[in-house]
Protein backbone atom coordinates (compact mmCIF):
# COMPACT_ATOMS: atom_id res chain seq x y z
CA UNK A 1 0.00 0.00 0.00
CA UNK A 2 1.09 3.32 -0.66
CA UNK A 3 0.05 6.43 1.23
CA UNK A 4 -0.07 9.93 -0.37
CA UNK A 5 0.17 12.62 1.30
CA UNK A 6 -1.56 15.80 -0.53
CA UNK A 7 -2.58 19.24 0.84
CA UNK A 8 -5.51 18.98 -1.79
CA UNK A 9 -7.80 16.36 -3.04
CA UNK A 10 -8.63 17.06 -6.88
CA UNK A 11 -10.48 15.35 -9.75
CA UNK A 12 -7.47 15.50 -11.84
CA UNK A 13 -5.07 13.97 -9.19
CA UNK A 14 -7.07 11.25 -8.47
CA UNK A 15 -7.95 10.29 -12.55
CA UNK A 16 -3.77 10.94 -12.69
CA UNK A 17 -3.03 8.34 -9.38
CA UNK A 18 -5.72 5.51 -10.89
CA UNK A 19 -3.71 5.60 -14.19
CA UNK A 20 -0.33 5.37 -12.49
CA UNK A 21 -1.08 3.17 -9.93
CA UNK A 22 -4.22 1.39 -10.01
CA UNK A 23 -4.28 1.01 -13.73
CA UNK A 24 -1.01 -1.33 -13.16
CA UNK A 25 -2.27 -3.30 -9.50
CA UNK A 26 -0.64 -0.51 -7.37
CA UNK A 27 -3.07 -0.07 -4.22
CA UNK A 28 -3.05 3.31 -2.48
CA UNK A 29 -4.80 5.70 -0.22
CA UNK A 30 -4.44 9.57 -0.06
CA UNK A 31 -4.05 11.52 3.16
CA UNK A 32 -4.35 15.35 3.55
CA UNK A 33 -3.98 15.17 7.66
CA UNK A 34 -0.14 15.38 8.15
CA UNK A 35 0.00 14.44 11.59
CA UNK A 36 -2.29 10.65 10.69
CA UNK A 37 0.68 10.76 7.15
CA UNK A 38 3.74 10.57 9.75
CA UNK A 39 2.54 7.58 11.64
CA UNK A 40 1.51 5.40 8.66
CA UNK A 41 3.22 2.70 8.47
CA UNK A 42 2.69 2.26 4.86
CA UNK A 43 5.21 2.90 1.51
CA UNK A 44 4.86 7.08 2.26
CA UNK A 45 4.79 9.68 -0.65
CA UNK A 46 4.54 12.96 -0.05
CA UNK A 47 3.41 14.84 -3.18
CA UNK A 48 3.57 18.21 -1.73
CA UNK A 49 5.80 21.29 -0.80
CA UNK A 50 5.56 20.63 2.82
CA UNK A 51 9.28 18.21 4.24
CA UNK A 52 7.82 15.60 5.90
CA UNK A 53 9.88 13.29 7.85
CA UNK A 54 10.63 9.16 6.27
CA UNK A 55 8.71 10.51 3.23
CA UNK A 56 9.61 10.48 -0.58
CA UNK A 57 8.80 13.26 -2.06
CA UNK A 58 7.90 14.87 -5.27
CA UNK A 59 7.08 18.32 -5.81
CA UNK A 60 4.11 19.17 -7.75
CA UNK A 61 3.46 21.65 -10.27
CA UNK A 62 0.08 23.34 -9.62
CA UNK A 63 -1.56 21.63 -12.60
CA UNK A 64 -3.39 19.43 -10.66
CA UNK A 65 -4.81 21.42 -8.39
CA UNK A 66 -5.89 24.54 -10.89
CA UNK A 67 -9.16 23.95 -11.81
CA UNK A 68 -9.19 26.70 -14.74
CA UNK A 69 -7.49 26.16 -18.08
CA UNK A 70 -4.19 27.97 -18.57
CA UNK A 71 -1.38 28.00 -20.34
CA UNK A 72 1.66 26.82 -18.61
CA UNK A 73 5.64 27.51 -19.96
CA UNK A 74 6.45 23.62 -20.26
CA UNK A 75 9.92 22.22 -21.63
CA UNK A 76 11.47 18.93 -21.48
CA UNK A 77 13.46 17.56 -18.48
CA UNK A 78 14.34 14.53 -16.69
CA UNK A 79 11.99 12.50 -13.82
CA UNK A 80 14.42 9.19 -12.51
CA UNK A 81 16.18 8.85 -16.15
CA UNK A 82 13.17 9.07 -18.21
CA UNK A 83 12.61 12.64 -20.38
CA UNK A 84 9.52 14.29 -19.05
CA UNK A 85 7.63 17.83 -18.99
CA UNK A 86 8.23 20.53 -16.34
CA UNK A 87 5.57 22.96 -16.09
CA UNK A 88 6.87 26.87 -14.91
CA UNK A 89 10.04 25.39 -13.96
CA UNK A 90 8.63 22.45 -12.10
CA UNK A 91 9.27 19.07 -13.14
CA UNK A 92 6.47 16.77 -12.37
CA UNK A 93 5.90 13.41 -13.55
CA UNK A 94 2.00 13.15 -12.52
CA UNK A 95 1.34 16.62 -14.10
CA UNK A 96 3.22 15.32 -17.36
CA UNK A 97 0.67 12.19 -17.11
CA UNK A 98 -2.11 14.54 -16.98
CA UNK A 99 -1.33 16.35 -19.67
CA UNK A 100 -0.73 13.92 -22.17
CA UNK A 101 -3.57 11.45 -21.25
CA UNK A 102 -6.24 14.24 -20.59
CA UNK A 103 -5.45 16.05 -24.30
CA UNK A 104 -5.08 19.06 -22.26
CA UNK A 105 -2.89 21.50 -25.13
CA UNK A 106 -5.92 20.17 -27.34
CA UNK A 107 -8.14 22.30 -24.91
CA UNK A 108 -5.36 25.15 -24.93
CA UNK A 109 -4.42 25.28 -28.93
CA UNK A 110 -6.66 26.84 -31.48
CA UNK A 111 -4.79 24.81 -34.48
CA UNK A 112 -6.54 23.03 -36.42
CA UNK A 113 -6.28 21.66 -40.27
CA UNK A 114 -8.25 21.86 -43.01
CA UNK A 115 -10.74 19.28 -41.75
CA UNK A 116 -10.75 20.58 -38.36
CA UNK A 117 -8.49 18.23 -36.95
CA UNK A 118 -5.43 18.48 -34.16
CA UNK A 119 -2.45 16.94 -36.53
CA UNK A 120 0.78 15.04 -34.41
CA UNK A 121 2.38 18.08 -36.17
CA UNK A 122 1.17 20.54 -33.67
CA UNK A 123 1.54 18.86 -30.47
CA UNK A 124 4.38 18.31 -28.06
CA UNK A 125 5.10 14.56 -28.10
CA UNK A 126 6.33 15.53 -32.03
CA UNK A 127 8.15 18.85 -31.19
CA UNK A 128 10.11 16.43 -28.44
CA UNK A 129 10.55 13.63 -30.52
CA UNK A 130 8.29 11.17 -28.35
CA UNK A 131 5.11 10.40 -30.97
CA UNK A 132 6.52 7.21 -31.20
CA UNK A 133 6.88 6.33 -27.19
CA UNK A 134 3.73 5.82 -24.43
CA UNK A 135 5.08 8.49 -22.52
CA UNK A 136 2.17 8.20 -20.51
CA UNK A 137 3.07 4.58 -19.12
CA UNK A 138 6.65 4.81 -19.38
CA UNK A 139 6.50 8.05 -17.18
CA UNK A 140 4.00 6.14 -14.38
CA UNK A 141 6.60 3.30 -14.54
CA UNK A 142 9.20 5.81 -13.46
CA UNK A 143 7.07 6.68 -10.64
CA UNK A 144 6.26 3.27 -9.19
CA UNK A 145 10.42 2.65 -9.30
CA UNK A 146 11.68 5.99 -7.96
CA UNK A 147 9.12 5.55 -5.11
CA UNK A 148 9.97 1.67 -4.69
CA UNK A 149 13.93 2.84 -4.91
CA UNK A 150 13.72 5.81 -2.72
CA UNK A 151 11.33 4.13 0.11
CA UNK A 152 13.72 0.86 -0.39
CA UNK A 153 10.53 -1.08 -0.80
CA UNK A 154 10.03 -3.47 -3.73
CA UNK A 155 6.75 -2.34 -5.13
CA UNK A 156 5.76 -4.65 -7.77
CA UNK A 157 3.27 -3.65 -10.50
CA UNK A 158 1.44 -5.45 -13.13
CA UNK A 159 2.32 -4.53 -17.30
CA UNK A 160 -1.21 -5.42 -18.29
CA UNK A 161 -2.05 -7.89 -20.77
CA UNK A 162 -1.90 -7.07 -24.67
CA UNK A 163 -4.91 -7.70 -26.45
CA UNK A 164 -4.78 -7.17 -30.46
CA UNK A 165 -8.42 -5.55 -31.28
CA UNK A 166 -8.91 -5.77 -35.11
CA UNK A 167 -10.81 -2.53 -36.35
CA UNK A 168 -12.41 -1.84 -39.53
CA UNK A 169 -14.40 1.31 -41.02
CA UNK A 170 -16.83 1.28 -43.57
CA UNK A 171 -16.76 4.40 -45.52
CA UNK A 172 -18.06 2.97 -48.70
CA UNK A 173 -19.89 -0.63 -48.61
CA UNK A 174 -18.47 -1.25 -52.54
CA UNK A 175 -16.30 0.86 -55.30
CA UNK A 176 -19.09 -0.40 -57.94
CA UNK A 177 -22.26 -2.46 -56.53
CA UNK A 178 -25.61 -0.99 -55.71
CA UNK A 179 -24.53 2.16 -56.79
CA UNK A 180 -27.42 4.30 -58.70
CA UNK A 181 -28.55 6.61 -60.21
CA UNK A 182 -26.94 10.28 -60.80
CA UNK A 183 -24.31 8.48 -58.44
CA UNK A 184 -23.33 5.80 -60.49
CA UNK A 185 -23.64 7.43 -63.84
CA UNK A 186 -21.05 10.28 -62.70
CA UNK A 187 -18.91 7.68 -61.81
CA UNK A 188 -18.63 6.26 -65.07
CA UNK A 189 -18.50 9.73 -66.86
CA UNK A 190 -16.02 11.03 -64.09
CA UNK A 191 -13.70 7.17 -65.30
CA UNK A 192 -14.06 8.06 -68.92
CA UNK A 193 -13.46 11.83 -69.00
CA UNK A 194 -9.96 10.71 -66.83
CA UNK A 195 -10.01 7.79 -69.66
CA UNK A 196 -9.00 5.24 -66.82
CA UNK A 197 -8.94 1.99 -68.59
CA UNK A 198 -8.28 0.13 -65.02
CA UNK A 199 -11.51 1.48 -63.11
CA UNK A 200 -13.81 1.35 -66.83
CA UNK A 201 -12.58 -2.58 -66.88
CA UNK A 202 -12.82 -3.16 -63.56
CA UNK A 203 -16.59 -1.78 -63.23
CA UNK A 204 -17.40 -3.46 -66.03
CA UNK A 205 -16.38 -7.17 -64.70
CA UNK A 206 -17.49 -6.37 -61.45
CA UNK A 207 -20.99 -5.65 -62.78
CA UNK A 208 -20.81 -8.21 -64.79
CA UNK A 209 -20.22 -10.53 -61.68
CA UNK A 210 -16.76 -11.92 -63.26
CA UNK A 211 -14.73 -9.91 -60.58
CA UNK A 212 -15.30 -9.60 -56.70
CA UNK A 213 -15.45 -5.87 -55.95
CA UNK A 214 -12.43 -4.22 -54.67
CA UNK A 215 -14.00 -3.06 -51.56
CA UNK A 216 -15.79 -6.69 -50.65
CA UNK A 217 -13.26 -7.71 -47.90
CA UNK A 218 -16.40 -8.99 -45.53
CA UNK A 219 -15.75 -12.02 -45.82
CA UNK A 220 -11.74 -11.50 -44.55
CA UNK A 221 -13.34 -9.65 -42.16
CA UNK A 222 -15.61 -12.27 -40.16
CA UNK A 223 -13.12 -14.78 -40.40
CA UNK A 224 -11.14 -13.06 -38.09
CA UNK A 225 -14.34 -12.52 -36.04
CA UNK A 226 -14.59 -16.50 -36.13
CA UNK A 227 -10.87 -17.14 -35.23
CA UNK A 228 -11.46 -15.24 -31.87
CA UNK A 229 -11.05 -11.82 -31.91
CA UNK A 230 -13.01 -9.12 -31.01
CA UNK A 231 -13.60 -7.26 -33.97
CA UNK A 232 -15.43 -4.16 -34.06
CA UNK A 233 -16.51 -2.71 -37.36
CA UNK A 234 -17.64 1.29 -37.52
CA UNK A 235 -20.15 1.87 -40.74
CA UNK A 236 -20.72 4.87 -41.83
CA UNK A 237 -24.72 6.09 -42.65
CA UNK A 238 -24.91 9.81 -43.30
CA UNK A 239 -26.25 11.33 -46.13
CA UNK A 240 -24.54 11.39 -49.21
CA UNK A 241 -22.04 14.91 -49.62
CA UNK A 242 -18.58 15.39 -50.76
CA UNK A 243 -16.89 13.51 -47.97
CA UNK A 244 -19.46 11.25 -47.33
CA UNK A 245 -20.02 8.99 -50.30
CA UNK A 246 -21.88 5.42 -48.55
CA UNK A 247 -24.54 3.34 -50.32
CA UNK A 248 -27.98 4.64 -48.56
CA UNK A 249 -28.83 3.39 -45.47
CA UNK A 250 -32.39 2.64 -46.82
CA UNK A 251 -30.98 0.04 -49.25
CA UNK A 252 -32.50 -3.32 -47.96
CA UNK A 253 -29.11 -4.80 -49.36
CA UNK A 254 -27.12 -2.68 -47.38
CA UNK A 255 -29.44 -2.70 -44.17
CA UNK A 256 -28.91 -7.07 -44.55
CA UNK A 257 -25.48 -6.96 -44.75
CA UNK A 258 -24.88 -4.74 -41.82
CA UNK A 259 -27.18 -7.13 -39.99
CA UNK A 260 -25.29 -10.00 -40.97
CA UNK A 261 -21.77 -8.56 -39.81
CA UNK A 262 -23.35 -8.15 -36.56
CA UNK A 263 -23.32 -11.87 -36.06
CA UNK A 264 -19.49 -12.06 -35.94
CA UNK A 265 -18.57 -8.36 -35.43
CA UNK A 266 -19.63 -5.77 -33.16
CA UNK A 267 -20.95 -2.89 -35.19
CA UNK A 268 -20.55 0.72 -34.52
CA UNK A 269 -21.06 3.81 -35.92
CA UNK A 270 -18.79 5.93 -38.19
CA UNK A 271 -19.94 9.40 -37.57
CA UNK A 272 -20.12 11.09 -41.27
CA UNK A 273 -17.77 13.92 -41.62
CA UNK A 274 -20.25 16.62 -41.01
CA UNK A 275 -22.41 15.32 -37.98
CA UNK A 276 -19.14 16.30 -36.36
CA UNK A 277 -20.09 20.00 -35.34
CA UNK A 278 -24.24 18.78 -35.50
CA UNK A 279 -25.36 16.67 -32.50
CA UNK A 280 -28.77 16.28 -34.64
CA UNK A 281 -27.23 14.70 -37.23
CA UNK A 282 -24.77 11.94 -35.05
CA UNK A 283 -28.35 11.33 -33.43
CA UNK A 284 -30.44 10.50 -36.85
CA UNK A 285 -27.36 7.96 -37.81
CA UNK A 286 -27.47 6.63 -34.79
CA UNK A 287 -30.90 6.03 -34.85
CA UNK A 288 -30.43 4.40 -38.69
CA UNK A 289 -28.25 2.35 -36.95
CA UNK A 290 -29.80 1.05 -33.90
CA UNK A 291 -33.19 0.70 -36.39
CA UNK A 292 -30.74 -1.81 -38.34
CA UNK A 293 -29.32 -3.88 -35.77
CA UNK A 294 -32.38 -3.78 -33.14
CA UNK A 295 -30.01 -2.79 -29.91
CA UNK A 296 -28.12 0.06 -29.07
CA UNK A 297 -25.35 1.48 -30.35
CA UNK A 298 -22.22 2.62 -28.08
CA UNK A 299 -19.07 2.41 -30.39
CA UNK A 300 -17.63 5.00 -32.58
CA UNK A 301 -15.04 6.04 -34.39
CA UNK A 302 -15.49 9.44 -36.43
CA UNK A 303 -14.73 9.74 -40.49
CA UNK A 304 -11.45 11.24 -41.75
CA UNK A 305 -10.56 11.23 -37.73
CA UNK A 306 -12.88 14.34 -37.52
CA UNK A 307 -13.11 14.96 -34.16
CA UNK A 308 -12.49 17.96 -30.98
CA UNK A 309 -11.65 16.36 -27.66
CA UNK A 310 -13.40 19.45 -26.23
CA UNK A 311 -16.40 19.24 -28.01
CA UNK A 312 -16.90 16.14 -29.92
CA UNK A 313 -16.61 13.34 -26.88
CA UNK A 314 -18.98 15.57 -24.85
CA UNK A 315 -21.96 15.59 -27.86
CA UNK A 316 -21.36 11.52 -27.63
CA UNK A 317 -21.46 11.08 -23.99
CA UNK A 318 -24.27 12.72 -24.13
CA UNK A 319 -26.16 10.62 -26.75
CA UNK A 320 -24.97 7.32 -25.44
CA UNK A 321 -21.90 6.23 -26.78
CA UNK A 322 -20.09 4.49 -24.28
CA UNK A 323 -16.79 3.59 -26.40
CA UNK A 324 -14.82 5.93 -28.55
CA UNK A 325 -12.20 4.80 -30.91
CA UNK A 326 -10.72 8.05 -32.63
CA UNK A 327 -7.79 8.44 -29.96
CA UNK A 328 -5.19 8.53 -33.35
CA UNK A 329 -3.48 10.71 -35.55
CA UNK A 330 -4.31 10.52 -39.06
CA UNK A 331 -1.23 12.56 -40.52
CA UNK A 332 1.43 10.51 -38.71
CA UNK A 333 2.08 7.35 -36.27
CA UNK A 334 2.25 7.37 -32.56
CA UNK A 335 0.27 7.54 -29.18
CA UNK A 336 -1.80 10.76 -29.46
CA UNK A 337 -2.78 10.15 -25.38
CA UNK A 338 0.94 8.90 -24.89
CA UNK A 339 -0.67 5.22 -23.78
CA UNK A 340 -2.33 2.28 -25.90
CA UNK A 341 -4.55 1.53 -22.67
CA UNK A 342 -8.24 2.32 -22.65
CA UNK A 343 -8.90 5.04 -20.80
CA UNK A 344 -11.66 7.10 -19.36
CA UNK A 345 -12.24 10.72 -20.91
CA UNK A 346 -11.42 13.38 -18.23
CA UNK A 347 -13.90 16.60 -19.64
CA UNK A 348 -11.46 18.90 -18.60
CA UNK A 349 -14.09 21.67 -18.53
CA UNK A 350 -15.89 20.36 -16.05
CA UNK A 351 -12.93 18.39 -14.13
CA UNK A 352 -14.54 15.35 -13.70
CA UNK A 353 -13.88 11.77 -15.32
CA UNK A 354 -16.64 11.12 -17.81
CA UNK A 355 -18.21 7.64 -18.51
CA UNK A 356 -16.65 7.54 -22.42
CA UNK A 357 -14.14 4.90 -22.66
CA UNK A 358 -11.43 6.20 -24.78
CA UNK A 359 -9.69 3.03 -26.93
CA UNK A 360 -6.70 4.54 -28.27
CA UNK A 361 -5.06 3.42 -31.83
CA UNK A 362 -1.14 4.15 -32.92
CA UNK A 363 -1.80 3.91 -36.66
CA UNK A 364 -4.31 3.49 -39.35
CA UNK A 365 -3.76 1.79 -42.61
CA UNK A 366 -4.34 5.28 -44.63
CA UNK A 367 -1.98 7.55 -42.61
CA UNK A 368 1.25 4.90 -43.84
CA UNK A 369 -0.44 4.94 -46.94
CA UNK A 370 -1.58 7.96 -48.09
CA UNK A 371 -0.34 10.91 -45.75
CA UNK A 372 3.20 8.96 -45.34
CA UNK A 373 3.30 7.45 -49.05
CA UNK A 374 4.64 4.15 -47.66
CA UNK A 375 4.05 0.39 -49.81
CA UNK A 376 3.43 -2.24 -47.66
CA UNK A 377 6.43 -3.26 -47.56
CA UNK A 378 8.21 -0.14 -46.58
CA UNK A 379 5.53 0.09 -43.38
CA UNK A 380 6.61 -3.25 -42.19
CA UNK A 381 9.98 -2.65 -42.68
CA UNK A 382 9.26 1.50 -40.75
CA UNK A 383 7.04 0.37 -38.20
CA UNK A 384 8.22 -3.27 -37.73
CA UNK A 385 10.62 -5.37 -36.18
CA UNK A 386 12.86 -7.25 -38.34
CA UNK A 387 14.33 -11.08 -37.19
CA UNK A 388 17.61 -11.93 -39.44
CA UNK A 389 18.27 -15.54 -39.34
CA UNK A 390 21.13 -17.02 -40.23
CA UNK A 391 21.53 -20.83 -39.90
CA UNK A 392 25.23 -20.98 -39.66
CA UNK A 393 27.17 -17.50 -38.38
CA UNK A 394 30.85 -17.83 -39.81
CA UNK A 395 32.72 -14.89 -41.80
CA UNK A 396 29.07 -12.57 -41.34
CA UNK A 397 29.57 -11.80 -45.15
CA UNK A 398 25.74 -13.45 -45.87
CA UNK A 399 24.32 -11.49 -42.75
CA UNK A 400 26.21 -8.27 -43.63
CA UNK A 401 25.14 -8.86 -47.46
CA UNK A 402 21.36 -8.98 -46.01
CA UNK A 403 21.31 -6.12 -43.76
CA UNK A 404 23.41 -3.72 -45.95
CA UNK A 405 20.26 -4.43 -48.27
CA UNK A 406 17.45 -4.15 -45.20
CA UNK A 407 19.26 -1.02 -44.20
CA UNK A 408 18.20 0.23 -47.88
CA UNK A 409 14.48 1.65 -45.85
CA UNK A 410 14.27 2.70 -42.50
CA UNK A 411 13.66 0.61 -40.18
CA UNK A 412 12.71 0.74 -36.40
CA UNK A 413 14.34 -2.12 -35.16
CA UNK A 414 16.82 -5.10 -36.23
CA UNK A 415 17.70 -8.30 -34.16
CA UNK A 416 20.26 -10.94 -35.77
CA UNK A 417 20.20 -14.15 -35.00
CA UNK A 418 22.47 -17.25 -35.59
CA UNK A 419 21.02 -21.15 -35.26
CA UNK A 420 25.16 -22.32 -34.86
CA UNK A 421 27.97 -19.60 -34.21
CA UNK A 422 31.59 -20.26 -35.93
CA UNK A 423 32.98 -17.14 -34.75
CA UNK A 424 35.11 -16.80 -37.91
CA UNK A 425 34.56 -13.15 -38.47
CA UNK A 426 35.82 -10.97 -41.17
CA UNK A 427 33.04 -8.77 -40.95
CA UNK A 428 31.55 -6.76 -38.49
CA UNK A 429 28.94 -8.81 -37.74
CA UNK A 430 27.66 -10.07 -34.06
CA UNK A 431 25.19 -12.08 -33.52
CA UNK A 432 22.20 -10.87 -30.56
CA UNK A 433 21.02 -14.08 -30.06
CA UNK A 434 22.68 -17.49 -30.57
CA UNK A 435 21.68 -21.58 -30.71
CA UNK A 436 24.77 -23.28 -29.71
CA UNK A 437 28.82 -21.55 -30.38
CA UNK A 438 31.04 -24.56 -31.49
CA UNK A 439 34.84 -24.25 -31.97
CA UNK A 440 35.51 -25.23 -34.93
CA UNK A 441 38.73 -25.01 -37.54
CA UNK A 442 38.74 -23.41 -40.89
CA UNK A 443 38.62 -26.54 -42.63
CA UNK A 444 36.07 -27.74 -40.95
CA UNK A 445 32.36 -27.93 -41.79
CA UNK A 446 29.29 -27.06 -40.05
CA UNK A 447 25.74 -28.28 -42.25
CA UNK A 448 22.34 -27.51 -40.50
CA UNK A 449 19.03 -29.18 -41.38
CA UNK A 450 15.52 -28.03 -40.43
CA UNK A 451 12.33 -29.16 -40.55
CA UNK A 452 9.36 -29.14 -38.83
CA UNK A 453 9.67 -32.33 -36.07
CA UNK A 454 13.59 -32.34 -36.60
CA UNK A 455 15.96 -30.36 -36.71
CA UNK A 456 19.99 -30.74 -36.69
CA UNK A 457 23.31 -29.29 -36.60
CA UNK A 458 26.46 -31.64 -37.86
CA UNK A 459 29.91 -30.93 -37.86
CA UNK A 460 31.75 -32.24 -41.16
Amino acid sequence: MIEIFVEQVSERLIYTLDFILKERDVSYKINNDKFLFEKSTNIKFNYSNLDLNNAVQIIPSELLYNEELKDYTIEKNIFNGEDCLSFNGVVDPLASVFYVLSRYEEYVSDREDVHGRFLAKYSLQEKFNWLEKAVCDLWSEAVIEFLSKKSNTKIDFSIGVVKIVPTFDVDNTYAYQWKKGFRKYLSILRDQIKFDKTRIKERKLVLAGELKDPYDTFNYIESISIRGFKVNVFWLLGDYSPYDKNISYSDIRHRELIEKMSTNSIIGLHPSYKSNSFEKIIAEEKNRLEDILQREVTRSRQHFLRFKTKNTYKTLTKLGFKHEFSMGYSDKVGFRSGTARPHFWFDLNKNTVSSLMIHPFVYMDGTLNEHMKLSIEQSKLKHGYILLVDDVLNSGKTMQYALVKILEQPTKAIKTVALVDRTHRRYPIKADFVGISLSTTLKERVEVELSDTNSHAYLL
